[in-house]
């Protein structure tokens, strides 16, 4: 017999995967009442246990090319992906799982209801006022009422309910004039993949496969390799490019396509095993393979602004820019492995680093219904950057923000974009939280180490450090800067699809040996130069210390710390990129601060606050009794392995904050 609830929050979250998982937390940390409804037994969407894919973002992988600049998105994705690194070294799935658990079991203002679907909205006035979701394992139904609904259902569950107008397909390429859009509009999307893990034994694993896999021929894979790498790489991770079903409906068809790709997985697998000449295959045998589809595209919801190629080339200067991205435009052939003759991907490399406003992420149709994840509003094209999990969890954080800012001031999520005031506190709010936006400066009036003075114990020569160009904490290595940059944008340059471009044109007439660099990094006009973080002497050893000083005492109740994780790595949820060696998993980062003391200064001298052992984290809050002082230290006594203390933000409050 159902049994019925009424619930009351703030914010309802429909949708688990990275950008629900960062939406709920971030509404949570930032003071309002969320609950999260998740339609599977597990967070994580397509990287949880049930999926396995790795998490990729702006870092935009390229193989074999090592990151030059500091991508790696900062904030709650950072933070997961650190607490992996040191948690999961075994790259344990379930342990994905697990940690996303724990960090929402840990919120207080957060309710998670697993295994449950939200199945309809009620909707007065143009704004949703309740829904109504559904748990069939225990047979109960809730109905929750909100001021904010976000969907994060990657399909769009909760906005199709609720009417809000979506998108579905390819857009024709003179709607919105993209290069990359197919000459005539059609229904056609990317596809879904199943993916399997393969363990290497000790002796022969003969597999027997079943009737009815897909059939392969050698010319079949000429464009989609298997078993290369010196590693067994290939065989112990699935294949992404085993995808099928984009000329279907990847909703009303999932099932259809779950069954086709099973069949076309195992028939990989048994071309492998049994018809390939690929000799280290014998020992090998299947350990695990899913029977959820890991889906890329369905519906994309209608916003008060549509994402387009444009946008992402030209990083265009949004006002209201909430997240960032930088994935290539990574398109995939609808038909997957049916078109043997095509690459499974094309990636445009995107030339810069590009903002995500607010309006893409508020419905056109609905005053109360916003949305983070691969259902916001762009088009095919752009979508074909905004899709990965990276950059979906740091839109879900930006969007959760704005989420609990619309809450504390009444407002609807349609009104906020229109609210400078507003679109300001929450962009400052997610640079205190450590998330990147390109082109925007701490302006936080409420940071009391804005109107100190610094001195360290030692630090690097000024040509040791390298220069910002993406802005508040990113940065270039290997010399570039921004005058650098800005000479090649007064020569004429002009952004364009396929990376390097920027550095060409920057290397022109300087060095005509010298090889193309091909980074990723923000538009020169939107480029902070200058130190963007302290690193003490390494001949001066360790401790170090770092001082800031007030002319006159202020009362301080929350200090925040930014430490440096290296950011210009790739650090995935996974071995299988293929990046092992750069990820440094299993353990902490070597750059990071292990051991470090905040002292505040007294009438008697110095005075130790608190000490801090074995921290791995970049982002360190610390709240206490409110203390009145004219100067605090932080006071470094050890790293994870590097001989010099590196710290990129000390942040001071009067008042402890919700985050």
């Amino acid at each position: 017999m159902i049994a019925e609830h009424t619930l009351d929050c703030e914010v309802l979250v429909a949708g688990g995967g990275p950008a629900g998982f960062a939406c709920a937390i971030a509404a949570a940390r930032n003071g309002a009442k969320v609950i999260l409804c998740q339609d599977r037994p597990v967070l994580g969407g397509n990287a949880s246990s049930e999926v396995r894919m790795h998490i990729v973002g702006a870092t935009g992988l390229r193989d074999g090319v090592p990151l030059e600049v500091e991508n790696r998105e900062g904030g709650i994705v950072e933070e997961l992906r650190l607490d992996l690194a040191v948690r999961n070294s075994q790259c344990s799935p379930s342990m994905m799982d697990l940690i996303l658990y724990e960090k929402c079991r840990a919120e207080p203002n957060l309710t998670l209801l697993l295994n449950t679907t939200v199945v309809a909205a009620e909707v007065v006035g143009g704004e949703i006022r309740r829904v109504t979701a559904e748990r069939p394992s225990t047979e109960d139904r809730f109905l929750i009422s909100a001021g904010v609904f976000v969907d994060c259902t990657g399909d769009g569950r909760l906005g199709v309910e609720a009417g809000a107008p979506f998108r579905h397909g390819r857009e024709g390429r003179v709607e919105f004039g993209e290069s990359l859009a197919p000459e005539q509009a059609d229904g056609r999307t990317l596809g879904s993949t199943i993916l399997f893990q393969a363990k290497k034994h000790d002796r022969p694993m003969p597999f027997v496969a079943p009737s009815w896999v897909r059939k392969f021929k050698p010319d079949d894979f000429k464009l989609r390799p298997f078993g290369k790498g010196g590693s067994d790489l290939g065989l112990e991770y699935g294949y992404w490019w085993a995808e099928w079903g984009g000329c279907l409906d990847t909703i009303k068809d999932n099932e259809r396509i779950r069954d086709e790709l099973l069949a076309i997985i195992l028939g990989v697998w048994n071309h492998i095993k049994n018809e390939a000449d690929v000799a280290r295959a014998e020992p090998w045998a299947l350990e695990w393979f899913g029977f959820l589809p890991g889906k890329r595209e369905s519906r994309r919801f209608i916003g008060q602004h549509i994402l387009t190629e444009h946008d992402l080339v030209e990083s265009r200067n949004f006002p209201d820019a909430i997240a960032y991205g930088g994935w290539p435009i990574d398109t995939h052939p609808p038909e997957g492995v049916d078109a043997p003759e095509e690459p499974p991907c094309i990636q445009n490399h995107l030339p810069c680093l590009y903002n995500v406003p607010l309006r893409a992420c508020v419905s056109a149709g609905v005053r109360n219904l916003m949305f983070a994840g691969r259902n916001i509003s762009a088009t095919h094209v752009a979508f074909a950057s905004t899709r990965v999990m990276a950059t979906c969890g740091v839109i879900g954080q930006g969007v959760g923000t704005a989420a609990a800012v619309a809450i504390r001031e009444k407002t609807a999520p349609a009104d906020l974009a229109g609210r400078p005031d507003l679109v300001r506190e929450i962009q400052q709010r997610l640079l205190r939280d450590d998330c990147f936006l390109v082109g925007i400066r701490n302006e936080d009036p409420a940071d009391l180490a804005g109107h100190a003075s610094a001195r360290a114990s030692s630090e690097q020569p000024d040509g040791a450090a390298a220069e910002v160009l993406s802005g508040q904490t990113r940065s270039v290595h290997g010399g570039w800067t921004p005058g650098r940059i800005r000479e090649a944008v007064a020569s004429g340059w002009k952004p364009r699809l396929g990376g390097g471009n920027l550095w060409d044109a920057a290397l022109r007439g300087t060095d005509a040996e010298s090889r193309l660099v091909e980074l990723t990094c923000a538009p020169p006009d939107r480029c902070f130069p200058g130190k963007h973080r302290w690193m003490s002497d390494p001949a001066a050893g360790l401790p170090a210390w770092l001082e800031l000083r007030w002319r006159n005492p202020v009362r301080i109740a929350e200090v925040i710390l930014i430490f440096d994780t290296g950011l210009h790595r790739h650090l995935t949820l996974t071995q299988a990129d293929g990046y092992r060696e750069r990820m440094l998993w299993g353990r902490p980062q070597p750059e990071t601060v292990r051991h470090y003391a905040l002292e505040i200064e007294t009438d008697g001298g110095w005075r130790e606050l608190l000490a801090v052992h074995g921290n791995y984290q970049r982002r360190c809050v610390h709240r206490f009794e409110p203390i009145t002082t004219r100067a605090i230290r932080l006071r470094v006594v050890a790293t994870h392995g590097l001989d010099h203390a590196r710290v990129f933000e000390i942040r001071a409050y009067a008042e402890r904050s919700l985050t």
